[in-house]
């Protein structure tokens, strides 16, 4: 009798909690939380060929190449940072670190820009940092991995409109969630600087799929009503007031054609909601949004010494690559 009354506890307090957030959203809750009713957006282009044994081979060298990669270590950090910056060289462009102090120890950025030099920006990013030192192949190499393959595509065929791609570091704790994070300095940069940015695009987790039934989970078990219970997709996430940029990149995304891709907005306060580098922009009324395969939500060795690259979909992760850029694509119009 204990054990169901503590199972119907549990089960009340999410049921509770789902309750909480569709009425936080008002009575168009289930069609703001999914970003229902978007219009696909056809690319105007080609999708660029994305290739899963290059994606592979940049996940492995960044999450078996430099062990230990984390706030603790940031020796290991630069040289994961200079080996990001000589990928960007290699391929055409010009980066340039961005350093910034914590705790008098100085870390950096990996900045890099593609297409005109002036006008509004999109910014699309990744964090190369892992969490406790552990390989972190899906977080966050595959994002890593997305974004040298997009630059490289931008590096030969310009974007329209200026894009800048940054690599984060101190994405993860104890970093999270502070002024420490790598994004927050960046962010404070572009606003100093009052540069007009268009969106941010957080890649965060990019790499792990599963058709089988029941693998997808939910911060609230109510949300299963609204969205796969298979971790097939790519979804696409931010705050209640991203709504209008939610929209454009899962309809340009779907628009690409390469892999199912599903939206939702809610408050920050939902779990999951903002834990990425999109989160740093936001208080600064930046439009920021992550894309994601839904880290812990979905993939069981999030945060732990089994996230190695041999468990990742490196075909899937480039076609969620390709229709990043038809999104990209589409923003910089």
């Amino acid at each position: 009798m204990l054990r169901m009354t503590r199972r119907l506890r549990r089960g009340l307090v999410a049921l509770g909690l789902t309750v909480v957030v569709i009425s936080a959203l008002g009575s168009c809750a289930l069609r703001t939380m999914t970003v229902a009713g978007v219009p696909t957006i056809a690319p105007r282009a080609a999708l660029p060929s994305v290739d899963p044994a290059r994606l592979r081979a940049d996940v492995e060298k960044l999450s078996l190449g430099f062990p230990g990669r984390s706030y603790g270590a940031p020796q290991v950090l630069d040289v994961a940072a200079a080996w990001i910056g000589d990928e960007l060289r290699a391929m055409g462009a010009s980066p340039a670190d961005q350093p910034f102090t914590v705790e008098k120890v100085t870390y950096r950025n990996v900045l890099a820009h593609f297409g005109p030099e002036t006008g509004p920006r999109v910014v699309v990013g990744a964090h190369y940092d892992a969490a406790e030192g552990f390989p972190a192949a899906d977080d966050n190499a595959s994002g890593v991995a997305a974004l040298l393959a997009l630059s490289r595509v931008w590096a030969k065929q310009p974007p329209g409109a200026r894009v800048d791609v940054v690599f984060w570091s101190l994405e993860e704790p104890p970093s999270y969630a502070t002024d420490a994070m790598g994004s927050v300095h960046h962010a404070r940069a572009l606003v100093k600087q009052g540069v007009a940015i268009r969106a941010v695009l957080s890649l965060e987790t990019l790499g792990t799929y599963d058709d089988t039934p029941g693998s997808q989970h939910f911060p609230a078990p109510g949300l299963g009503l609204l969205y796969p219970d298979r971790g097939d997709f790519v979804a696409v996430v931010g705050d209640t007031g991203c709504g209008p940029l939610l929209a454009e990149v899962k309809g340009a995304m779907r628009g690409a054609g390469t892999i199912p891709v599903h939206a939702m907005a809610g408050p920050a306060w939902v779990p999951g909601i903002d834990w990425s580098d999109h989160r740093s922009y936001r208080p600064f009324g930046v439009p920021a949004v992550m894309i994601t395969d839904t880290a812990p939500f979905r993939n069981p060795r999030y945060h732990t010494a089994d996230d190695r690259p041999d468990r990742l979909d490196y075909v899937r992760l480039a076609k969620a690559t390709q229709a990043v850029w038809a999104a990209v694509d589409h923003l910089a119009r």
